[in-house]
């Protein structure tokens, strides 16, 4: 990716375009939680099962892990499709590229939040997060 990329990503977005993703956003993140705590149940179960798998080894969780795996993948791919940029799984964090004055940063929402409320600049991230103001809408 070039810099020009980072700059002009493929869509922006305005805040009320933002915020009637969130629904959607809401079930594929929900989704993505839920397969990995799958991941995370079967962990161990699937580290034996590799360790014996040169002796025939296999495991009952074993598709529940490659489900789990296709689904978060899955739910990962359509918001991607949708241009939002998921930057934290476990959070639940989404940026949205915007155009504000003339250059994009990123309105900023998190699972949990209603609606958008804040923004950010490109490279400053989550810490960076400021409030929306009247000139973002």
């Amino acid at each position: 990716m070039s810099k020009h990329d980072d700059e002009y990503p493929d869509r922006l977005f305005s805040l009320s375009e933002a915020n009637r993703l969130i629904p959607t956003l809401e079930e594929h993140l929900t989704a993505v939680k839920r397969g990995k705590s799958v991941l995370i149940e079967t962990k161990d179960e699937i580290k034996k099962a590799s360790k014996n798998a040169q002796f025939g080894g296999g495991s009952f969780v074993a598709p529940h892990y490659i489900l789990a795996l296709e689904q978060i993948n899955d739910h990962l791919r359509e918001i991607q499709e949708m241009g939002v940029l998921v930057k934290d799984v476990e959070m639940g964090l989404c940026d949205f590229p915007h155009l504000y004055k003339g250059r994009v940063v990123y309105l900023c929402w998190k699972l949990g939040e209603s609606k958008v409320g804040w923004w950010h600049e490109v490279h400053s991230g989550y810490a960076g997060r400021q409030p929306l103001d009247s000139d973002h809408c």
